[in-house]
C-alpha cells in the first residue's frame, strides 16, 4: 500500500484555491492531477517561472497543503495558464493529506488504481522498483534538438537527435546502439543562443529502428529544473 500511495498519480479534475507566498488573497484554480511529486494546475494568473514558489493550495475545506514547487512547464489552453509543478519540498503530513483527500472525495480513483489490468496500462520500464511512467513529473513534451553524447562505459562519442523531454528524462534517436544501464554525458544544442545544456543520465531502453538508427530512452541523473526551463520556454 505504501508503494501504491507513493507512485499513484490521481486524476482529480477539481476546482481549488491557490495562494502564493506574499499574496493577500486566494485565487481560483483547477487541479487536473496530483501525486507526491507534483501536480498539474490551470488558472487565469501567471505564475513566476525560474523561481522556487511557496504556495498554499486548498483542495477542500478540510484539506490544505503548504508546498514549495518549481514550474516545470507552461502552456495556454482556453484562455488559461496551465502549469506542471514539481514539488521541491513537501512534508509527510501533506503527502498524507493528499492520500486522504483522494480516499475521501475520489474513491473511484483508488479502485481504478487497485484493479486496473496490467495490459490496459501504458508500457512501463522498471528502474529500482519504480517505473519510468511514475518517475516522470508529467507527460513528455516533443522538442527536437541535436545533441552530442559520450558513452561513459567505453568513452566513445556519438551524435543524436533529442525527440522529447520531461524534467527527468529524454527520448532521443542515436546513430549507434546504446545498451540499458549505460551512463551518458550529453550536451544539448538548445536554440536560445546560450551555451549547450549539459546533462548526465542513464540509458533505460533502446530499440533499433533501422541500420545506424536507434530510439533510446534516457533517465536523467537529476532533475535540472533551471536547465529544462530553457527547453520548455523555447
Amino acid at each position: 500500500m505504501k508503494e501504491r500511495k507513493r507512485d499513484s498519480r490521481w486524476q482529480i479534475n477539481r476546482e481549488a484555491q491557490v495562494k502564493l507566498e506574499g499574496a493577500q488573497t486566494f485565487a481560483p484554480c483547477h487541479i487536473r492531477d496530483i501525486n507526491f511529486k507534483g501536480l498539474q494546475i490551470s488558472l487565469k494568473m501567471k505564475l513566476p517561472q525560474e523561481a522556487f514558489l511557496k504556495l498554499t493550495i486548498v483542495l477542500s475545506d478540510d484539506f490544505t497543503l503548504s508546498l514549495e514547487a518549481w514550474v516545470v512547464w507552461r502552456k495556454t489552453m482556453h484562455g488559461l495558464n496551465v502549469y506542471g509543478l514539481y514539488f521541491t519540498k513537501i512534508n509527510e503530513q501533506d503527502k498524507e493529506k493528499i492520500y486522504r483527500f483522494v480516499h475521501k472525495y475520489l474513491p473511484h480513483e483508488m479502485i481504478k488504481r487497485a484493479w486496473q489490468e496490467p495490459e490496459m496500462q501504458e508500457p512501463e520500464t522498471k528502474i529500482g522498483g519504480e517505473t519510468m511512467q511514475d518517475r516522470r513529473i508529467f507527460a513528455r513534451f516533443p522538442a527536437s534538438f541535436p545533441l552530442r553524447f559520450i558513452d561513459l562505459h567505453n568513452n566513445q562519442e556519438g551524435e543524436a537527435q533529442a525527440q522529447d523531454f520531461s524534467a527527468k528524462g529524454i527520448g532521443l534517436v542515436a546513430n549507434k546502439e546504446l545498451n540499458p544501464n549505460v551512463p551518458l554525458e550529453m550536451w544539448l544544442k538548445v536554440p536560445d543562443r546560450g551555451e549547450p545544456l549539459y546533462a548526465r543520465g542513464e540509458v533505460v531502453w533502446s530499440k533499433r529502428l533501422e541500420p545506424n538508427k536507434y530510439r533510446v530512452g534516457v533517465e536523467l541523473e537529476k532533475a535540472d529544473l533551471m536547465g529544462m526551463s530553457r527547453i520548455f520556454r523555447r
